[in-house]
This record gives structure tokens, sequence and C-alpha cells, in this order.
């Protein structure tokens, strides 16, 4: 599809755009939903200014503050994650990059996650190339990092790094033999071109999974009276992905609750195909048996 083509999406009726993505979902995607968790090793203490973010020491959040958690209570978050339904655990840290001590206690925390019966992945910032080998040769197979929006709008929402950062560090990853996940975060006031042009450099880099986020408006950041997107703008965003994206996993994560709310099973026609389970790292998710329903009942319907 040419580049044109893509932006006709932004106007295609909403009922069509979503029976085009369920459609592709289903010619591409397994029958069965993609479920994470993640457990936030590291929390608060972080000198970037991303605008959004409730962990920047820029912003009064009262967000938890804390060192990175040792490698025992990282394996009780990947227990609470399996037991969630999560097939892969996340160990996510604030900060732009992680210590080489810290790599090493997470490294040894993931050599321990099959024994708990769910996927390691880490969410650590920039890495360095030696860094990564650590964490590799220690079992760990994918890496989390967001371009969060276009490069064009990048500098609307963080000044100490750049996109081109995020890139490289992506770049990195995909050198090193991982798979890379990669998404962001929507309703920070970008356009829908933006979201076009996200899509696109996703596409080119041939990323893994996509983890889609809906701003959820923190007291205390400067995007605290952001207004939160509309239903059918989400399921508009999730459909682009899916059309644009073809193969890549999507899943849903923070936001889903605030702005889904009890048309939560509608992403799932939309052409994501997987979701964030067990909270997120700064506020809380959807219940455990709410999840569970929505789960088994998509299931029953994509079989129908």
């Amino acid at each position: 599809m040419k580049r044109k083509k893509y932006y006709d999406l932004i106007e295609m009726p909403l009922d069509e755009l979503m029976g085009e993505a369920d459609k592709i979902r289903r010619e591409n995607r397994p029958l069965q939903l993609d479920l994470c968790a993640i457990v936030n090793a590291k929390s608060g203490i972080c000198r970037e200014d991303c605008r959004f973010c409730a962990q920047s020491c820029r912003h009064r959040t009262g967000v938890a503050t804390y060192p990175l958690i040792s490698g025992e209570k990282i394996l009780e978050g990947a227990v609470k994650g399996a037991r969630a339904g999560a097939k892969r655990v996340g160990i996510v840290t604030s900060g732009k990059a992680p210590s080489k001590d810290e790599v090493e206690i997470i490294a040894g925390a993931v050599k321990k996650f099959p024994d708990k019966g769910v996927l390691p992945c880490a969410s650590l910032g920039e890495i360095e190339k030696n860094l990564l080998c650590i964490l590799k040769s220690a079992g760990l197979k994918r890496y989390h990092h967001n371009i969060e929006t276009s490069e064009n709008f990048y500098p609307n929402i963080v000044t100490t790094h750049t996109y081109r950062d995020r890139i490289r560090t992506i770049l990195a990853v995909k050198n090193s033999g991982m798979e890379i996940c990669s998404g962001g975060i929507f309703g920070l006031g970008e356009s829908w071109k933006d979201r076009i042009e996200m899509a696109l450099a996703l596409k080119e880099m041939e990323v893994d999974s996509v983890p889609i986020n809906f701003l959820m408006p923190i007291p205390g950041t400067p995007m605290e009276k952001q207004p939160v997107i509309t239903v059918n703008e989400a399921l508009r965003i999730i459909s682009i992905f899916r059309i644009i994206l073809k193969h890549p996993a999507i899943k849903v994560a923070a936001g889903r609750e605030e702005v889904m709310k009890d048309l939560a099973k509608m992403i799932f026609f939309a052409g994501a195909d997987g979701m964030m389970v067990g909270g997120y790292l700064t506020v809380p998710g959807a219940c455990q048996e709410q999840d569970e329903i929505l789960i088994k009942e998509t299931i029953a319907l994509w079989k129908k």
C-alpha cells in the first residue's frame, strides 16, 4: 500500500476499518490472546523530562520511589504475572539507562524465569551492547523500548533525549539477535499524521510486538489536563496499526480500562490480539476476574 493510501485510513468509516483490521488479524495472527505483565523493578528517581510520565523527578506526582529491587522480588513479580495469565513478564526500571550492577542483578533473575512458567522481557531504557550480551546470555530473548510517537512530534513530549536515541537502542537490540517490543502512547496531542508515521516507522524496523497505550493524565505532570481520547478514536488507532503492521502482536496496555470501560472487548475486533494484565507501572488495572471473563468471552467469539 502506498503512503497516501495509509492516510486514507483516517477517513474510512470505522466499521469498515475495523472489519479490514479484523480480517488481517485473522490471516496473520494465531487464534489466541497474547498476554503480558510487568514488574516495576525500579520506580521514580528519573532525571528525564517526559511530559506524560509520573516517574520523572521533575514532576510532583507523589509516585513511589525506590532503587532496583532484589532478584527475589523480581521473581515474585514474575509469579504474580503468571497467576494473572501472562505468557511474558517484563522487568521495568525507571531512568535513562541501567548500570552494569543493575543489569547483573536482573540477569540473575532472568535465568530463573523459566522455573516460574513465564518468559522474561526487559525494559531498562538505553542500553550498551555489552549489557545486552549479559542479558542475552542469561536467557533474555525480548527487549522493550517504545518510540512513543512520531519523530516529528517527539520534541513536544521529551527534550532530555531524542527520537533518534530511541531508534539507536531498538536497532542495537535487533543487531544483538533479540526480539524487540516497541510501541507508544496515544492522546499526547499528536495528529493523525503523527500516528500513521509512527506505525510506518515500526513497520520499517520490523518490530515483533507493539504495545498501544492511551494516555492516562497523571496529576502533577505537564499533561495532567490533557483530555482522554474517545472509544472510537482508540478503535481507529488499533485498526490502523493492524492494517499497516499486519504481522506483529498488538497489545493494548495502559489506559485500556479508562478509555474502553465496558467496551473493552471491541479492541479484539479492531486488530488487537493481546493486552497487559495485572496493572501498570504506577496505576492499577482491571481486576483479574474481569480480565479472565474478557479473555474467555473474546476467544469464544473469535472461534465462531
